[in-house]
């Protein structure tokens, strides 16, 4: 069963994608509020995935990645950004990361196990 670990700063937002990955996907989650907990919560778990949001207070989404590749502990796992803001412009602020996806806010509870699952390559049951 994978571990996916979940970043976003509005409890709301966390706790639904938390219960769309556990109980509609079967995976185990972990849950940051913040970039740097990410990181570190990254670095002592392993998770299999990471959930990041685009947009935090104290931290963004692309810097906690950059800090994420950064780091030989952290940087084989694969990320998959959440935003709100999908099209920003003629660019993207993920436009050349090594990120494995991105998802839009709102997302669809019921699909996203389905979505994060194809984005990642993983098998679904």
């Amino acid at each position: 069963m994978p571990t996916v670990l979940i970043v976003d700063d509005d409890d709301d937002v966390r706790m639904v994608t938390s219960l769309s990955l556990s109980r509609v996907g079967g995976w185990d989650v972990l849950e940051a509020s913040r970039g740097r907990e990410a990181i570190d919560l990254a670095r002592a778990a392993q998770p299999d995935a990471i959930l990041l949001d685009l947009m935090m207070p104290e931290m963004d989404g692309i810097t906690a990645f950059g800090l994420l590749q950064e780091d030989a502990a952290t940087r084989h796992i694969p990320v998959i950004l959440l935003t709100a803001k999908s099209r920003v412009g003629a660019t993207q602020p993920w436009d050349g990361l090594a990120v494995a996806g991105v998802l839009a806010k709102p997302f669809s509870p019921m699909q996203l196990p389905g979505d994060v699952a194809a984005l990642l390559g993983w098998e679904t049951t």
